[in-house]
């Protein structure tokens, strides 16, 4: 009789059927489609007027910068040595003129000081030269 008794507790067990995971996955799942729809909601489709592209337009000339200081903290600008007057300069002429900012390419040397370069990058700010690359090398 104790025999028959287990088994039954063992079927008896066994019968029983946990849905909690499945209660926590539609509950998630309902939480994932309320936040989506707004999201899905908000995008207008649109069918733009086509342009005829008989028109060539030039691409801008826009010539690139480069400003590079050397392990000694001295200035170049391209492959000429200038004084830091003399960069402020150069970039005032490059503020004032009326065409396409130019990139400025900036690089320093790894054993260099980080304020030398946050001296040039100020000086960028201040003339609002916002086109600025920080060059590194590729490994």
């Amino acid at each position: 009789m104790a025999r028959d008794f287990k088994r039954k507790n063992k079927l008896a067990v066994i019968s029983d059927l946990n849905v909690t995971p499945l209660i926590d996955l539609a509950f998630s799942l309902l939480i994932i489609f309320m936040i989506t729809t707004p999201v899905i909601e908000q995008y207008n489709r649109i069918d733009l007027p086509d342009q005829p592209s008989d028109q060539d337009q030039p691409l801008p000339e826009i010539e690139d910068e480069f400003i590079t200081i050397d392990a000694q903290g001295t200035y170049h600008w391209g492959q000429v040595k200038v004084s830091k007057v003399e960069l402020e300069a150069r970039l005032d002429r490059i503020a004032a003129s009326s065409g396409e900012q130019p990139v400025i390419h900036l690089r320093g040397d790894r054993s260099l000081r980080y304020q030398k370069i946050f001296d040039v990058i100020n000086m960028l700010k201040a003339r609002n030269l916002t086109k600025l690359s920080l060059d590194t090398k590729a490994t």
